[in-house]
Order: structure tokens, then sequence, then C-alpha cells
């Protein structure tokens, strides 16, 4: 059963009055590098019960005469059209994305900076690109490896900082914003400082974290959920060895921001003349510990190790991912005490495909009620799951046929007669179609249709790798899918 284990509303009250009290701290002007995800955060929906994946937009909605948002990409991210993982879409693309759901819940967007330019090609058509939608672009440089970060007095001069565009604002709060990690927002954020700076504005910086959570225990569940969703990014969560010394109290924060904070430090005395930060901690503004229910929290925290733990598996096997964070997702279990077999749909779906000797599906519903699909001739498993899903939903008998062979052959006839592909079984998204044309005329269909809303917040699992196709209807759904890292057959080219 779902139960709700974050209060939203003291989240949105207490978050929005810490930001208030950061843009006074300085003359009215704070850039507020929002981390993780603008929009459709579903690593903290999955994690904590009850968040919303578009609260931090809500929480914008409450400042919005106050804030600006200015979004930042990668130059090399654009030139080699990186995914961002939860879509499954460019970072490119992704931008465009966040753009029209900015301004479709009102909210102001200033511009888009492109940062670590040289002169991609890429990124010169998309700078292009978005100019001529009449978006407002800027340019920050490419800054040496061996120079940032640690050279300060190159970075803050004129060859450094110095060297980028000054990016326009007209209000006290500045969201910088991005579609994924390492894209520059922190650098984009110290940029403007410097460039602030030299027009005599004093303006802030502080970071809008999620993960880690500074006051939870640096081994709660809710952090090492955390570290299992940056594995690939090599993130560890340590005790902020700064906040320590200077407050004597512990606080939780992640590798590379205790790193580079000395060096952090030495640009905002450069900058400001002191430095208003004792620790990395204290640049945050994070009220999320403040608002969980520890017990649900870290239930939901360990299936989110096992689902990351498997998607892992799952990139592994498509070579998109290094054997290193495997070994890290692994770790990580081992660490926790957690079996991949504790999330229920896995040795359902295992159990099933052993006996039938065919891909099986298992579809947990949130009030733990356990459905199967497997393989045949018309249907994958990934269809017929989610069909006899929705007819336990509408209270359909198993043996009703929603869509008759005959209205299936005709459909695999075009798939593998006129488009080419090989399999002739019906995917999701093709099925789900199918159901929706029986619906016009059939009233079993139509009321078995009206139940997809219920399965929202539903687990998954798959004795074999799914299609991108049925991974995205799952997500589209609601429904949390994992898969066992093994292709239905042996070919070397899939199909991923």
């Amino acid at each position: 059963m779902y139960s709700v284990g974050f209060d939203i509303e003291k989240y949105l009250q207490t978050q929005s009055e810490k930001i208030l009290e950061r843009i006074e701290m300085f003359e009215n002007k704070l850039y507020l590098e929002f981390g993780g995800k603008l929009f459709n955060d579903y690593h903290a929906a999955r994690t904590l019960p009850g968040y919303t994946p578009d609260i931090k937009v809500q929480l914008l909605k409450t400042l919005k005469d106050k804030a600006e948002i200015v979004i930042v990409i990668n130059a090399s991210n654009i030139a080699q059209t990186k995914e961002v993982g939860d879509t499954g879409i460019s970072y490119d693309d992704d931008v465009l994305r966040l753009v029209d759901e900015i301004e479709k819940n009102d909210l102001y967007v200033g511009s888009v900076v492109i940062s670590q330019y040289l002169g991609q090609p890429a990124a010169n058509t998309f700078k292009e690109y978005l100019e001529g939608l009449g978006i407002t672009v800027y340019i920050m440089h490419h800054i040496p490896d061996s120079e940032y970060p640690a050279n300060v007095q190159l970075i803050l001069s004129d060859q450094g900082y110095g060297n980028n565009d000054y990016i326009q604002t007209t209000r006290p709060l500045v969201v910088v914003a991005a579609p994924g990690p390492g894209s520059g927002k922190m650098a984009a954020c110290l940029s403007q400082l410097y460039q602030e700076n030299k027009r005599g504005v004093k303006a802030g910086y502080a970071k809008f974290e999620t993960f880690p959570v500074w006051n939870l225990p640096l081994k709660h569940m809710v952090n090492q959920a955390y570290e299992a969703a940056t594995a690939d990014l090599n993130d560890v969560n340590m005790i902020d060895p700064f906040h320590l010394e200077a407050y004597g109290v512990s606080a939780v924060n992640y590798n590379r921001d205790i790193e580079v904070f000395p060096i952090l430090n030495a640009m905002f005395t450069r900058i400001w003349g002191e430095s208003p930060y004792r620790s990395p901690t204290d640049m945050g503004v994070n009220m999320l510990g403040f608002c969980i229910d520890d017990e649900i929290c870290i239930a939901a925290s360990k299936q989110e190790i096992i689902r990351r733990y498997f998607n892992t598996q799952l990139e592994y096997a498509r070579g998109k991912m290094h054997k290193s964070a495997l070994s890290k997702q692994e770790l990580l279990m081992n660490n926790a005490g957690i079996s991949p077999h504790e999330r229920p749909c896995v040795p359902t779906a295992l159990r099933k495909a052993e006996l039938s000797q065919t891909p099986c599906v298992a579809i947990e519903l949130p009030d733990g009620t356990q459905i199967t699909g497997k393989t045949s001739s018309l249907l994958g498993a990934s269809s017929a799951a989610v069909l006899n899903a929705l007819k336990h939903l509408g209270g359909v008998d198993d043996d009703v046929l929603l869509i008759s062979p005959s209205e299936i052959e005709p459909i695999q006839k075009l798939k593998v007669g006129y488009l080419g592909n090989e399999n002739p079984r019906l995917y999701t998204d093709e099925v789900l179609l199918a159901l929706a044309i029986n619906a016009a005329t059939n009233e079993i269909a139509e009321h078995v249709l009206k139940q997809i809303p219920k399965l929202q917040n539903s687990e998954a699992h798959s004795s074999v790798i799914l299609t991108r196709v049925d991974i995205s209807v799952f997500r589209k759904l609601g429904i949390n899918i994992t898969c066992e890292p093994v292709y239905q057959n042996k070919r070397l080219f899939q199909r991923r």
C-alpha cells in the first residue's frame, strides 16, 4: 500500500522562508544553484513518498515575482548528444523542454548559457537555433582542467571568468538550473559573482540541494539512495569536516563540494572581501530533512537502491556504463544489507519465467497484488502484463478477450510485412492503442482503459531486457520498471 512519508506543505513553507532569508543576506541579488532536476525529480519522489516530481516548480511559483531562471548546458554534452536518464532525451532537447515547461508554469526564463565552450560546431548550431527562437544565449569559455578550479588568480581575472559573457538578469533571485549533472551551474554562478562585483554589485550565491540530506545520518537510507543514484558520477557522502570544525555539529555533504570548498572560499574572499560561509553545508538551503516520516522513507529508499542496482546492471549490459559503477552499486547493496529479491516483483517475474520458459513481466500494484504476463505469439510480456493488470483493476475476468487475435493479426502484418520489423508481437504502446480503438465500440474495453491511472506508483520487473519503447511506456504510466540484465536472444546488435 502506498504510504505518504513527506510533508509537502511544511517543506514549501520552510524552504521558501530560507531562500528569502538568503536573498536578504546579500544586496538583494542571489544566484541560487538548483541541484538535481527542476522538473521530473523522480528519484526524490520514489525515495520520499509524497514528494511530487514538480515540487521545485511549486516552490518557485511562491517566489515567481522575484525569480528568473537561467538554464546552463555544457557544450560537450551538446556535441555528444548526451541523454537525460529519466526521460531518455538529449540534453539539448531537454533544454527546450525545460523552457516550455517553465513558461507553461508562468515562470520567467531569462536566458540559456552554453558552458565549457571551445567552438564546438554542434554548440554553435544549437546557439543559432535558440536565438532563432528568440531565446537569449550567453557563452562561458572553457578554462583548462590544469587550471580549474585551483588557479584562483587566473579564474578571477579577465582571462578566466572575465572572458565569459555577462549574463543580463533583472530579478533579485536568479535560479540556475540544468538538464543534468556536469552542466556547469556552479561555474555560471561564480562567473556572475565575479562579473557583478566588477560592476559594483555584491551578489550572493547559495545551493538549493535535495540530496544528500545534511541533517540525516551519514548512513541513513535516504542518503545511501542518493549515492546509488549517482554511482556513475562517483559521488560519495561524507561528514562535512569544515562544518564539524566550525560548529561542532555533524552534517552530511558529498565529496565534490567538500573537496572544492577551500577553493570556493578563496574565491568568495577575493570577490567579496570576506566569505559568509564557514562550510560547504552553510552554502546549502535544504529543509527537506525536517519534513520526512523516517520509517516510510527508509523503506522507500531501500527499494530505490534496488532499482538503481538493476538499472546500473541494465546500462552495463547495454555498454553504457563502466564496471566501476556496477561494483559500487553492489557494494552499496551489501553495506545496506539489501537483497534484490526484497523487491517483491523480482522473484515473481523470475518464477513465472522459469515455469513458462519464456520472458515474463510481473507488476506489483500499489495494494501489493502481483500480476504477471508472459510472451506469446501475439503479445510481448510487457503488453500482456499491463493488459492483465488493467483487467484486474477493472474487475474483469482474466479469460475475457479485450483485443481479439483477428484484430491483432493485421497490426502484425503491417509491422512485419510493410514496416520491416522482425518482431511481430505488439509492444505496450501498440496494445494500448488497440485497446483504445476497441473502447469506442466495446464497453468492457472502455471500462478497462479507464483503469490506467490506477497503475501509478506500481512496481514491475522483467526477466529480460525490455525495448526502450516498453520501458518508456512503463515510465509514462507511472510504473517503476526494472529488468534482469540479459537479452532475450544472443545477437550482438540489439535495438537498445
